[in-house]
């Protein structure tokens, strides 16, 4: 993996230098020479905070986002599901678990994605959940989870994010495609977790194609639109999206809003999820893992859902 990984940042690297002159126009090219030692602003100090956080995804650009962050001083937060990775594993499969322990070291936070991303569909009968999991044995398929079942679908990715680094993971979770319901919250409240969105101008466009929107473009409404108290969206990698986002945004990005003389904390310090997210889940229950029986009616409208 090493040696792919050196491949594709040297690619990467050479597709950010659009970006930087971009920079220099929107007066932040200065911050691009900041020795690392000065790039770094400690939460304590973080008097105009955003809070960027990173859903997993194919993994691609992980190592290049470690180094970036790693340089400027940012700590992040990051929301864990066991996605597919470019080599067919998986994102918290014991090849990346020595990753994880040290961004776990460095001081990000972590919180829930679903262990299988499962995207909410539909509210079913009894506080039952229809979601449609992109990963995982039944990927593509629509399944129905009992709130227990979607509690075990949370905890999947706590329990093996303590067994990779040895910390608890915080009792954050954010839904797959920000898709929620009441009914999905109170599941999720009920065994410990509050949900964690992002701002509107947070959406940073990682998902969206590059023939339409390029990074550039990304770039500019990104320095353009976000203010102070802002919750930024990111991915691991995109699949589908041809012009990785990371790192050709990410690093100008940084120091684009240091110049605007903002700094970067994780969601501990943010003054509503910091609190959530010290809460301890509750353990599911023994019964978790039922999904819940579905019929052949209902199997033909949740393809209808897909």
């Amino acid at each position: 993996m090493q040696g792919r990984a050196l491949t594709f940042t040297a690619a990467l690297r050479r597709s950010a230098r659009p970006l930087a002159c971009l920079l220099v126009a929107l007066g932040a090219g200065a911050m691009l020479a900041r020795p690392a030692s000065a790039a770094g602003t400690s939460s304590a100090a973080c008097a105009r905070p955003v809070y960027l956080t990173f859903d997993t995804g194919h993994m691609g650009v992980a190592p290049l986002v470690a180094e970036v962050l790693k340089r400027h001083g940012v700590r992040v937060t990051f929301f864990l599901a066991n996605e597919r990775t470019r080599n067919g594993g998986g994102s918290l499969d014991d090849e990346w678990a020595p990753w994880w322990k040290e961004r776990a070291a460095e001081g990000h936070a972590f919180g829930s994605h679903t262990w299988d991303h499962d995207i909410w569909q539909a509210d079913a009968a009894d506080g039952a959940l229809r979601v449609r999991p992109t990963m995982g044995p039944q990927a593509g398929r629509a399944r129905t989870l009992a709130p227990a079942g979607y509690c075990e679908e949370l905890d999947r990715p706590a329990r093996r994010f303590e067994a990779m680094t040895g910390q608890r993971m915080h009792a954050w979770f954010r839904a797959p495609g920000g898709r929620t319901s009441p009914a999905l919250l109170q599941a999720a409240q009920a065994c410990g977790y509050t949900h964690v969105g992002w701002s509107p101008a947070g959406f940073l466009g990682d998902e969206l194609p590059s023939d339409k929107h390029p990074n550039a473009r990304l770039l500019e409404r990104a320095l353009r639109d976000i203010r102070p108290g802002d919750i930024l969206l990111a991915h691991l990698g995109i699949w589908s999206r041809q012009d990785p986002w990371a790192p050709a945004v990410l690093e100008p990005l940084i120091t684009g809003l240091k110049a605007r003389g903002m700094c970067f904390a994780t969601l501990r310090e943010h003054p509503v999820h910091g609190r959530a997210g010290l809460r301890t889940p509750a353990p599911a229950r023994a019964d978790s893992r039922a999904t819940g029986a579905v019929s052949g009616a209902q199997s033909a409208a949740l393809g209808a859902l897909r």
